[in-house]
């Protein structure tokens, strides 16, 4: 009896440290899930985040010339800085600027601080621009979907705004009906070849 007992005691033992092998297995399993988690593909800890010389959330990761993020530590094209204000006229200049540069990315970052933080009556026509930014962007990196769709989007956008009571047919000397024209021929033209365009040859000039 006594034998037996003891080979009991020793089947316990034995199981209590197997249970205690597994737990800790299960919880280094489970510290490696939350590692990774917190980890974005490059290895950073995703609660770091990256903040611009003010403080603010901002992605830091680089980005080519129309937008798409670049891994860490590649070199990449400067980024427009946010909330700037701008009179709209130096706006018009600055976009146009960039989008004969080829950068339409970086334009629809101009109309969004102009979105953001000019009158009321007119963030209409600056989300309008930035769509059509946005949609000359997307035909560029291909996306023939989202592109034909934001060019259509922001066409609407300008031609709404125009009608409105508040708006102009050519505020700050932009042709909106030549902008609204160029947007759905290039959103045709994208949906026809189903391939990239090049965003510097087929940019809009923005006041005709």
């Amino acid at each position: 009896m006594a034998s037996t007992s003891s080979g009991r005691q020793a089947d316990a033992r034995d199981r209590d440290d197997e249970g205690r092998a597994r737990n800790a297995r299960d919880q280094d399993d489970d510290r490696r899930a939350r590692d990774a988690r917190d980890q974005d593909d490059d290895g950073r800890a995703r609660d770091a985040r990256d903040r611009d010389e003010e403080g603010r959330a901002r992605n830091a990761r680089p980005r080519d010339g129309l937008g798409r993020p670049l891994p860490y530590g590649s070199e990449g094209v400067a980024r427009q800085p946010e909330g700037v204000v701008r009179t709209p006229r130096e706006t018009v200049t600055e976009a146009q600027d960039l989008l004969d540069a080829g950068r339409p990315f970086h334009a629809h970052e101009v109309f969004e601080d102009a979105w953001k933080s000019g009158p009321e009556e007119e963030r209409g026509l600056w989300r309008g621009l930035a769509q059509l930014a946005v949609g000359l962007t997307h035909a560029a990196r291909g996306n023939v979907t989202g592109g034909a769709r934001l060019l259509r989007r922001g066409a609407g956008a300008v031609t709404e705004w125009a009608a409105s009571g508040a708006g102009l047919q050519r505020p700050y000397e932009m042709d909106l009906a030549g902008l609204a024209q160029w947007a759905r021929a290039l959103a045709e033209e994208v949906e026809r070849t189903a391939a990239p365009v090049d965003a510097r040859t087929r940019r809009p000039r923005l006041r005709g």
